[in-house]
């Protein structure tokens, strides 16, 4: 374990940048000594030599022509006392940072400018400015930076042009880890069938990706910078010819699958529902022999649709439960807080908590789970400056479940497509949120209400899961059987108020939020419909047929 000393030079009593970077320095393992601000030379050479550090980092953040004298004096006794032997950082203003470097003293000098992934690959011992310095796939990307979230956005402008241009300065930037395709729903639907286009619909929702070449311009584009990864929406038809296209074009970061959804459910596509869920889990499959990463997203569906929040837990469980048994090895458990919009921050966080821990029962030595967390999209007002409010506030929230990766929803999407400059303030903004919170945050996940939403969600969740198996005792495996989780929406185990008028779902559900939590609720007695009490009701309607 490397040992740092850190302390101000001079009469300098900024502290905040220096502690910040011990802060980093501990997470990355080093062990670390705050030695005091306006430190002389002669005090600071007896420190090093009583304490034999490593690394010996210095600030400085007043005014810079004093500093020349104190950093002449500091390597003239560095060369007396032979104190060569510690590595020699610097932080401070830029003025301040330019003296620093003209002395020759300092391995590194951080002027302020310089963006928390830079600070990390330096205690990580990598070179911030080579290509190398960024993992090509997912987890060795996570790994290099956790517990500090990697940064996801997505992308998706009206024509090709315009988002190869885009590509190309969000990966200049170097603030987003991973760029998420998004085709338009065209090119989703149509791709391997483009006669049954609709032309009037091209670049609606997303870029008019039309042939392989057009995947190849995006990635060519993304190769600088940071090197972000791409990853791409899995298409609604045809989808395992669609992750062929994927992986071959732009090597694919993971694969976003649902489970349930893209089908006549939501009529995002034209597939029953009882083949979209076999398609869905062959396209798992075809991602886990191939050691890709799958995401299946269906909690947020039903959450989208105001189904109530303990569905939503159930429904997380049961896409990690299916990617397990699918044979997928890593999976990204997406957590979409903000939904619906009225959610209180205590429910929601509890709701999370509940996901977390229902899905990480099922990690073992084959099995990872890797937490995303994101704002719902809904949860952004129209006017530009609430909406940058809005997406701070959601990512403080969201770090108190310590994601893996974060996923940046721009501040500007109620208002217009995010383009490269909103990603990038929108990305800056997260940025910042995740800085401070390094920091030292309150604990929000141990707040007693938290904890007992949690643990009333668990229950029932657990409670709706073991009704679904019910449904079939007889199949091998009931939460992975295809007929059976059709019928558990046919019956309404799984349901959504949106959903009312389906040809698939029983579409009766009613929910009302109270207390800031999103219930099952009882209309006609105007009261909280309890799961136990819903899901008996539903179990003996089926037995009585």
């Amino acid at each position: 374990m490397k040992k740092i000393i850190a302390g101000t030079l001079g009469n300098c009593v900024h502290v905040a940048g220096i502690m910040n970077y011990l802060n980093l320095a501990q997470n990355e393992k080093y062990e670390t000594e705050f030695i005091g601000i306006g430190k002389s030379v002669d005090e600071l050479v007896q420190l090093i030599k009583e304490k034999e550090p490593d690394i010996v980092a210095l600030s400085y953040r007043l005014t810079p022509e004093p500093l020349n004298k104190i950093l002449e004096e500091l390597k003239e006794k560095i060369e007396k006392h032979n104190l060569q032997k510690p590595t020699y950082i610097f932080g401070g203003t830029e003025p301040t940072a330019l003296v620093a470097q003209k002395w020759g003293i300092f391995e590194k000098v951080f002027d302020g400018s310089e963006d928390i992934d830079e600070v990390i690959a330096y205690l990580k011992g990598k070179d911030y400015s080579l290509e190398e310095s960024y993992p090509r796939d997912l987890i060795s990307r996570i790994n290099s930076k956790y517990p500090y979230p990697i940064l996801r956005h997505h992308l998706g402008l009206p024509t090709i042009e315009e988002t190869v241009e885009a590509i190309e300065k969000v990966a200049e930037a170097k603030v987003i880890d991973v760029i998420s395709i998004a085709p338009d729903q065209n090119a989703q639907e149509f791709f391997f069938d483009q006669e049954n286009m609709d032309e009037r619909l091209n670049g609606a929702g997303g870029v008019p990706l039309r042939t392989e070449d057009d995947f190849r311009k995006l990635y060519e584009a993304a190769q600088r910078g940071n090197y972000p990864l791409l990853r791409c929406y899995s298409g609604t038809k045809n989808i395992i010819r669609f992750a062929e296209v994927l992986k071959r074009t732009i090597d694919n970061a993971w694969c976003a699958v649902p489970l349930f959804w893209y089908s006549e459910l939501d009529k995002r596509g034209p597939r029953p529902l009882l083949e979209a869920i076999k398609e869905n889990q062959q396209v798992m499959k075809w991602h886990g022999d191939r050691n890709i990463p799958v995401e299946v997203n269906d909690p947020h569906h039903w959450s989208l649709r105001d189904a109530h929040d303990a569905i939503g837990v159930a429904a997380a469980y049961l896409a990690a439960y299916n990617a397990k048994k699918m044979g997928v090895k890593d999976y990204v458990a997406q957590y979409m807080f903000n939904v619906p919009a009225s959610i209180s921050p205590e429910m929601d966080l509890g709701k999370m908590l509940a996901k977390v821990e229902l899905v990480e029962s099922l990690v073992d030595e084959n099995f990872r789970v890797y937490r995303q967390a994101r704002a719902g999209l809904a949860s952004f007002p129209t006017n530009l400056y609430q909406a940058k409010g809005q997406l701070a506030s959601s990512a403080y929230l969201a770090m108190a479940i310590k994601p893996h990766i974060y996923h940046v929803v721009g501040y500007c999407e109620a208002h217009h497509a995010a383009r490269a400059e909103d990603i990038i303030e929108s990305a800056m903004i997260v940025r910042g949120v995740i800085k401070n919170e390094f920091l030292g945050s309150v604990n929000m996940a141990k707040d007693k209400n938290v904890q007992e939403r949690k643990n009333e969600l668990i229950k029932e969740a657990k409670i709706i899961l073991k009704a679904i198996k019910s449904l079939n005792p007889k199949a091998e495996d009931p939460l992975a059987d295809p007929e059976t989780l059709t019928e558990a929406v046919r019956v309404g185990i799984l349901d959504a108020p949106h959903l009312i008028g389906s040809k698939i779902a029983r579409g009766q559900l009613k929910t009302r939020m109270v207390s800031g939590g999103l219930y099952a609720y009882d209309e006609k007695n105007g009261r909280i419909l309890r799961e136990e009490e819903r899901i008996n009701s539903l179990l003996k309607e089926i037995s009585n047929r």
